[in-house]
């Protein structure tokens, strides 16, 4: 009888083998899968986040992904071509509270146009004029500001033009606040037939007026809202403390009026203004800055409290423009083409000046001195310097061959651009006639 032999040891190791084999094999292969899976998903996040440099145009944005730890921007309405998951379950808008408008959040939407033709616009400044002088992104005119808790009305020129038919509007200060009136006066002359607009433009003044409302913005330059006399018997160029601006005369009947004043008390040595100051008659060589400063805004607050009727003229006074100038801190704006989006901004500016302001103007809220504070709003906004684009690109050109950082500027912003935001917040704050960052809740 013949004998069945069972599996040899060899034969039995090797079926097991086999086995063993084929498992690992499938799990590898499944792990590979998964990897590509994973890979493909974080291309596709890659390929929705913009992609725009300082040489090429950027494409159009579809989904903007970011992190989840910033802590000021959440949209509680989003655009249907932008995410930003930030706040998971967003609190209902109260209607009947009051909310500050100038704390909020940017919202990216394609849908976004500016309100009027940069290249048809007769008030813009060349060195604002970005567009024109050769940027080729378009992405930081797309950025609307929404306030946290509140719905802010867009900017209507009409109905503001008739709302201040018949009055008269002063925006006085720096080249910045020129900046603003540059952007308002370009935000009503598009609604204006130019038949029925006069323009002035003069080197220290500059208005528009519509004819059919009655109605004059003008700017007066004046950075220091007191005398700087470069004319005195010392020969020298004296900032004088407690004596107001010779173009007080210009600003006194205005209904409307804008004023700032800060950056040009924080010039180094070589491009100040002033060679001494003087105060209670005594020239001085050396002060410390933020006091000069203190007593200047004093100045300044006992000419409002004596000339200005807050029944008759309402008084803004615009909060520190921040600058990008810093690459110490990742702060500096060349070639940046979107929003900073962490509240990472650390001000080169004295702190101390902004308390000194912000005191003053507390102060002055019982003679209708409103805070247009757009200060936080514009850190983010380190996109929306006009950087190289300061200057047509035929000249550009050959002095970006030469040396083009030297043309960086990061403290003016494009028009269209940013400024047309703070124009929004002052038609919304003369809308509401309310104290600035105050409205009704939707």
């Amino acid at each position: 009888m013949k004998k069945v032999s069972g599996l040899s040891p060899w034969k039995l190791f090797s079926v097991i083998g086999f086995f063993c084999g084929s498992l690992l094999l499938l799990l590898y292969n499944d792990k590979i899968q998964d990897n590509r899976s994973f890979l493909a998903a974080k291309s596709a996040m890659e390929e929705l986040a913009p992609n725009v440099t300082l040489l090429a145009p950027p494409t159009t944005i579809t989904k903007l992904i970011f992190p989840t730890n910033f802590t000021n921007i959440y949209p509680t309405h989003k655009p249907n071509n932008v995410t930003l998951s930030i706040i998971k379950n967003p609190a209902p808008k109260s209607k009947t509270a009051k909310c500050d408008m100038f704390d909020g959040r940017w919202v990216y939407s394609s849908e976004e146009k500016p309100s009027y033709n940069a290249m048809t616009c007769p008030f813009m400044d060349i060195t604002t004029s970005c567009q024109k002088n050769g940027r080729p992104d378009f992405e930081y005119q797309k950025w609307r500001w929404e306030a946290r808790d509140c719905d802010i009305p867009l900017f209507d020129g009409k109905d503001m033009l008739e709302r201040l038919r018949n009055k008269r509007m002063i925006i006085v200060g720096d080249s910045i606040n020129r900046n603003m009136w540059e952007s308002l006066a370009c935000l009503l002359y598009s609604i204006v037939p130019s038949s029925k607009a006069e323009i002035v433009d003069k080197k220290a003044y500059k208005g528009l007026v519509a004819k059919d409302f009655n109605f004059t913005v003008e700017f007066t330059m004046s950075p220091f809202l007191v005398d700087l006399d470069k004319n005195h018997e010392s020969g020298r160029k004296v900032l004088v403390l407690d004596k107001i601006s010779p173009y007080s005369k210009q600003w006194s009947g205005a209904n409307i009026m804008v004023f700032n004043s800060a950056h040009w008390w924080t010039h180094g040595n070589k491009i100040k203004a002033w060679d001494l100051f003087q105060y209670k008659g005594k020239l001085i060589e050396e002060m410390p800055r933020d006091l000069a400063y203190k007593r200047g805004m004093r100045t300044w607050a006992s000419w409002i409290k004596k000339n200005v009727d807050p029944k008759q003229t309402n008084v803004f006074f615009r909060s520190l423009s921040p600058t990008h100038s810093s690459q110490k801190y990742d702060q500096w704006c060349y070639n940046v083409t979107l929003p900073k989006m962490e509240e990472s901004y650390i001000s080169s500016f004295p702190k101390t000046f902004v308390v000194v302001i912000e005191t003053l103007i507390k102060g002055m809220s019982k003679f209708g001195v409103r805070y247009l504070n757009i200060t936080e709003l514009s850190q983010f906004r380190i996109d929306a310097h006009p950087s190289i684009y300061t200057m047509e690109l035929n000249t550009l050109t050959k002095q970006y061959n030469d040396d083009h950082l030297r043309h960086v500027d990061c403290s003016h912003w494009c028009l269209p651009g940013l400024p047309d935001t703070w124009n929004r917040l002052l038609y919304a704050s003369i809308l509401f006639d309310n104290i600035p960052g105050n409205m009704p809740r939707s």
